[in-house]
Parts: C-alpha cells; sequence; structure tokens
C-alpha cells in the first residue's frame, strides 16, 4: 500500500452567538450552543499523507508555513492524528504540511479553519469515508470552533447532551445560504493574544461571576439569531452578534485575574461602527477572543465600512470578506 497525500482547504469562521465555555474539556464539548459565518477569503491549507510503508515510524513531522512546527503545535496535530489513526486502524506516522491565509493565535479564528482542513485532510488520506456530521465530530475534537468550519456559509454549532458527545456537531443553516453580507475584519494588533483561549475560557467558567449568567443566556440569542436568519433581518442578527460579543468578553473582564483581549483601537473600531450605523449605514460589530472587530454588513456597504475602519487611529489594515464554502478536498495525489 503507497502513500496518499490529501490536501483540504477550510476557511475561518466567525461566531456570531459566540462559543465560550466547554462542558467537557478532554472532549471540546461546548458549554452553549453557537452560530457562524464560515468566509472565504481567511483560512487554511492542509495536505497530510501518512507513511504507510515506513510503518509506525518515531513521529509526525509537522510543517507550519514553511518550517518545522513549534513542538507545542506539533504535539497538538500529533494528538489529533492518534485519534484518526485509532479510528483507521493505523500505525503510520504522517506528514503535514499547512499554511494560514489568517494570523495565527491572533483572534481570527486560525485554529477554526486548521482543525477542519486537517480533520478533511487527514480522515482522507487514513483511508475513511465520513460523512459531514461525523467530520464536524472529529474537527471538534481538535478545536471546539472547528466544527463549524465543515460548512460553508451560517453553521450552528449544537451543544449536546450526550456525555460522549456524539450530537456535539454543527450543521448548516440553509435559510442563510445566498444572503448577500460581508464582514469587514479591522485587524488592531500584530502577533499572537497574550492567552489562549482555551486557557481563557478554563479560567472564565472557573473565576467569573458572570459566568453562569452567560451560559443561560445563549440558549435565547441562538433563538434569536435563527429567526433573523429566517427573515433576513440583518439589524436583528447584528443586536445579537454585538450583544453575544459584549456578554461574552464582560465574563473575560470579571475573570480572576481579568482577561482583557481589547486594545484602544477595539474600542475605537467599536465606536467607528456605531457612528456608521447612526449616520444610516446598517453594520454591526462582532469581537473575538481578540483584539479585531469584526463588522457585519450588506455586501453594498462593505468598501465604505472597510474605508471607515481603515481611518481609525491604530487599525493597521482591513479585510473584507463574504461567506465561503465549507471544508473540501482540494487535491489527492
Amino acid at each position: 500500500m503507497t502513500d496518499r497525500a490529501v490536501t483540504a482547504v477550510a476557511g475561518t469562521n466567525i461566531a456570531l452567538c459566540k462559543y465560550w465555555g466547554k462542558r467537557d474539556a478532554a472532549l471540546n464539548l461546548p458549554a452553549t450552543g453557537s452560530l457562524s459565518l464560515t468566509l472565504a477569503e481567511l483560512g487554511t491549507r492542509t495536505t497530510v499523507a501518512f507513511d504507510l510503508e515506513g510503518g509506525a515510524g518515531a513521529e509526525d513531522r509537522v510543517v507550519f508555513e514553511g518550517a518545522p512546527a513549534a513542538p507545542a503545535f506539533a504535539a497538538r496535530v500529533s494528538a489529533f492524528l492518534d485519534r484518526v489513526r485509532a479510528r483507521a486502524g493505523l500505525r503510520a506516522r504522517a506528514r503535514v504540511t499547512t499554511d494560514n491565509s489568517v494570523p495565527t493565535g491572533a483572534g481570527l479564528a486560525s485554529s477554526a479553519s486548521g482543525f477542519a482542513a486537517l480533520a478533511v485532510a487527514a480522515s482522507r488520506a487514513a483511508g475513511l469515508a465520513l460523512s459531514p456530521a461525523e467530520l464536524s465530530a472529529l474537527a471538534r475534537l481538535g478545536s471546539g470552533s472547528a466544527a463549524r468550519s465543515i460548512f460553508g456559509g451560517f453553521a450552528e454549532m449544537a451543544r449536546g447532551n450526550a456525555p460522549d458527545g456524539a450530537d456535539a456537531i454543527a450543521r448548516p443553516l440553509a435559510a442563510g445560504d445566498g444572503w448577500d453580507v460581508r464582514l469587514v475584519v479591522a485587524v488592531t494588533a500584530r502577533g499572537e493574544k497574550p492567552m489562549g483561549s482555551t486557557a481563557a475560557m478554563e479560567l472564565t467558567a472557573r473565576t467569573s461571576p458572570f459566568y453562569a449568567a452567560w451560559v443561560a443566556g445563549a440558549d435565547a440569542d441562538l433563538g434569536a439569531a435563527r429567526a433573523a436568519l429566517a427573515a433576513r433581518d440583518l439589524a436583528a442578527l447584528g443586536a445579537v452578534a454585538e450583544r453575544s460579543a459584549l456578554r461574552m468578553h464582560a465574563t473575560a473582564f470579571a475573570a480572576e485575574p481579568a482577561i482583557i483581549y481589547w486594545n484602544p483601537a477595539t474600542l475605537a473600531a467599536i465606536e467607528a461602527v456605531r457612528a456608521l450605523r447612526a449616520g444610516g449605514t446598517p453594520v454591526y460589530f462582532t469581537i473575538d477572543a481578540g483584539p479585531h472587530v469584526k463588522a457585519l454588513c450588506a455586501a453594498a456597504d462593505a468598501n465604505a465600512v472597510a474605508g471607515a475602519l481603515a481611518a481609525v487611529p491604530g487599525v493597521l489594515r482591513t479585510i473584507v470578506a463574504a461567506p465561503g464554502p465549507g471544508a473540501r478536498v482540494v487535491e489527492e495525489t
């Protein structure tokens, strides 16, 4: 049996109803459901080949953006591949090459696209034929938000109730198909954020007095977001997105020690979005676990929104992103 190299791509997704906290850390089971938009312009390309003729080998070889991956990242990839090997009955080590079109660890959801692409490429390279639901469950084991990047456009991740996480998977939301919206990303910092999302979620859940209220309010936000999608009501969806983002960050602000991802440009970009809206442009902000601001608007308004955000002091650049497709194989040799 010879090696088979499989290349997959996946878009990052931005949650409009946020995922923040786990009910089971080992299985990456979320404490709440979430709802997101997968993007076309930002994502990950990953190639996986198992050394089927070389047997178990010494270790996986992981190359990230042209150089050997950092040990912590390589270990995370290998742990994920162990799950694929166990499912496929393989012992062979793998060669993994991955590249991002989004900054890593900066609060732009690179882990979502990264593990979605890895799930698709690794499972196919191992000879598995997984359904979209199975791929979503697999991707979740690498990164909770990756479960949503398996699907294009708008997707909803279920909290689930099963102890093994069988029902904690994402599904596409057809009500959003073809809606001509954009997310304008205002990049407000360089480099990785000071605390990774997993550690920040754990600290928030353990120490924030607001965490229980955050979890309790999630279902109402999800219901409102679904209704907004069904009605193609940008104002209603934007209101949910802003509320969810502010409440998520409020829980983190109240942790001990406080988790503050924002910088002055973050606040200034929020105010710029509010000023645009006050002037008649329907645009709404959301912020993930990082300092960058994403603005949801109609496609026709995207250039004006990008221009206004680019003029904010401290904004380094803007990216206009459209809804994109789900994770998929693009090459197989």
